[in-house]
């Protein structure tokens, strides 16, 4: 009996412990029978995505004959000949919707034209003048350059430097004496900048629609083949010398399926004049334009038989280029030089096949 009644008080004391700790802590809830349904989360705010499109491509110019020469005798008195030289800086340029540069290339045609004491030309006519970029390192500026960096480098650092910007951003870069101050700069350009600011300028001010475009390039072709010798004519009249210099320019964009997205081009034709001695006649400071600058002034309407300007021409031809490969393009119909093709031969009557050139040219150096 004794024993029964010690568990039976065995019993309510453990009972009293339990429900004593029962009012100190919270039971544990049992497990559920199904999963829980997951909470769900609010809904995230859509991100904006940058606006895609809009791209602008511009090609941009600079003509000098400023460093043309007379003939006539040197400061030792020695004979110095007669020299013709044009320089055209040119860069095509990619933009995006904002203005900001996409894609620049920039190159410099500097070509001359060189007479023997009787003022007739001893420059090879038929030979293509190479651009600065074209010459890489036979153009021999590393030799005196303080940085010991060709001029094709420096170029390319200045290029590298402006994507991302602006067209005020560039202008607004700092210069003394033409010369970049731009602490990033210093060290890989000491060239004069001024020009190749410029027709990045120009290309911003005049360039046109280039929806799609993820690259872009430049092509230059140079000809002296009309310069003349001094001499006289069919009549016995007295001819002076001259040199021509006529600089054909394109600036492609391109898709990324490599397709044209916009094309621009154009054409420098520079003429030097020389007198009966050898020196230069024609204004070294002179406002030298393109054929599409000269527009109705070229004088192209009067002689054509589809009654269109050169810059007209040149129009419809690049719209023309639009949506097409650089392999189409090239691959147009032609006959002595003019184009066959059913949709152009009513807008597009002058020698297109230096213009095919340039494309194909602006389209291996694209980037």
């Amino acid at each position: 009996m004794k024993r029964v009644l010690s568990l039976l008080l065995v019993l309510i004391l453990a009972m009293g412990v339990l429900a004593g700790c029962s009012s100190n802590e919270p039971a544990t809830p049992a497990e559920p029978s199904q999963p829980e349904a997951p909470v769900e989360e609010p809904a995230e705010e859509p991100t904006e995505t940058p606006a895609e499109g809009g791209q602008k491509l511009g090609l941009g110019h600079v003509i000098s004959m400023a460093k043309s020469r007379d003939a006539g005798t040197d400061a030792n008195g020695n004979p110095v000949l007669a020299q013709a030289q044009v320089d055209v800086t040119a860069g095509s340029v990619l933009f995006d919707s904002e203005g900001k540069v996409l894609s620049v290339f920039i190159d410099v045609a500097q070509t001359r034209v060189a007479f023997d004491a009787d003022m007739a030309v001893t420059t090879d006519k038929t030979v293509e003048a190479k651009t600065k970029k074209d010459l890489g390192p036979d153009y021999g500026m590393a030799r005196a350059s303080g940085i010991q960096k060709e001029w094709f480098e420096q170029i390319a650092a200045l290029e590298d430097w402006m994507v991302g910007k602006t067209v005020d951003e560039i202008k607004g870069m700092g210069l003394a004496e033409g010369k970049t101050t731009e602490e990033d700069l210093v060290s890989s350009v000491t060239i004069t900048v001024t020009d190749y600011i410029a027709v990045v300028e120009q290309a911003w001010a005049e360039a046109i629609e280039a929806e799609g475009a993820v690259k872009a390039g430049l092509g230059v072709k140079t000809s002296i083949a009309k310069s003349r010798d001094a001499g006289t004519d069919a009549n016995g009249n007295p001819v002076l010398a001259q040199a021509q210099v006529d600089t054909v320019l394109s600036a492609v964009a391109f898709d990324a399926d490599d397709n044209v997205a916009g094309a621009v081009i154009d054409t420098a034709q520079v003429r030097v004049a020389f007198d009966e001695e050898g020196l230069v006649t024609t204004d070294r400071a002179g406002d030298f334009k393109t054929k599409n600058e000269l527009a109705g002034d070229y004088g192209m309407l009067r002689a054509s038989g589809i009654q269109k300007e050169w810059f007209e021409q040149a129009e419809a031809l690049a719209t023309w280029m639009v949506g097409k490969s650089v392999a189409e393009i090239t691959g147009m119909g032609l006959e002595e030089g003019k184009t066959t093709e059913e949709d152009l031969v009513s807008s597009v009557t002058v020698t297109v096949t230096d213009y095919l050139d340039v494309v194909a040219e602006a389209f291996e150096v694209s980037k």
